[in-house]
């Protein structure tokens, strides 16, 4: 399965409160994930930004090229634009490569369209010039299917009208955080008629899916569909076929 390894964000993005573990615990889980990623030769681990420069450090040391990952404004992207800049320069410094920012979909979803235009610009801009690529996590389940398709236009819009198009490969739109609390437990993150909405609205920006995906028939069947990039946290089982091949994702 070296072919799927190449789409693989190995995910870790718990906190101890997450978790319910102690930090020491919480960094032991985060170290080893790092270091599976470099073992099993992931694409990249994604992981929060206060462990970038642990995880640069481990990787460099193991003379991996594997990727580095982190969020930004997680999980709920309400800070404001200066905020998300400021947070992405720091992660930049420590070594990240890839930034995926949690676009304010709740600013989105009440109408401040010119907010998220100017914060998708603001993002995209500090990652790009930056030689970053970036991602922006747009909340699938927070959304209804017009919003989606709406969301994706925009992004796509703002990148293409202010970005040349050697850039379009390095802005992804993602899917979800993973962390949203849908009210009737209903799955929180990629599904495939989510992803179908945003492979045909966002294009040619690329799609990586998360939330949710832990079995390789799944995963296998998104890339089908045209997905760039998976994310998830079972990542080494999700490999070596050991997670139960359902249908909930």
């Amino acid at each position: 399965m070296q072919h799927l390894k190449a789409y693989l964000d190995s995910t870790y993005l718990k906190t101890v409160q997450d978790a319910g573990i102690s930090e020491l615990e919480n960094q032991k889980i985060i170290t080893n994930c790092i270091d599976e990623a470099i073992s099993e030769n992931f694409k990249l681990v994604m992981i929060r930004p206060e462990f970038v420069a642990i995880a640069k450090k481990r990787i460099l040391k193991a003379n991996s090229g594997v990727l580095v990952g982190t969020v930004i404004d997680f999980p709920l992207g309400t800070k404001s634009v200066s905020d998300k800049i400021a947070e992405a320069l720091i992660a930049i410094e420590d070594g990240a490569d890839e930034l995926d920012f949690v676009c304010n979909y709740s600013e989105f979803i009440q109408g401040n369209t010119d907010l998220l235009k100017e914060e998708i610009l603001q993002c995209c801009k500090v990652g790009l010039e930056n030689h970053k690529t970036v991602k922006i996590i747009i909340e699938v389940a927070a959304l209804n299917a017009t919003q989606i398709i709406k969301i994706c236009s925009l992004i796509k819009n703002v990148v293409m009208s202010n970005f040349k198009e050697e850039c379009y490969q390095h802005v992804f739109v993602k899917s979800s955080t993973g962390f949203y609390k849908t009210q009737d437990n209903s799955s929180n993150g990629a599904t495939f008629e989510s992803i179908i909405m945003m492979l045909e609205n966002a294009s040619p920006l690329p799609i990586k899916a998360s939330g949710g995906i832990s079995n390789q028939k799944i995963a296998l069947q998104f890339i089908q569909l045209g997905v760039k990039r998976i994310g998830t946290s079972s990542a080494k089982a999700l490999v070596d076929n050991t997670a139960a091949n359902t249908t909930t994702y």
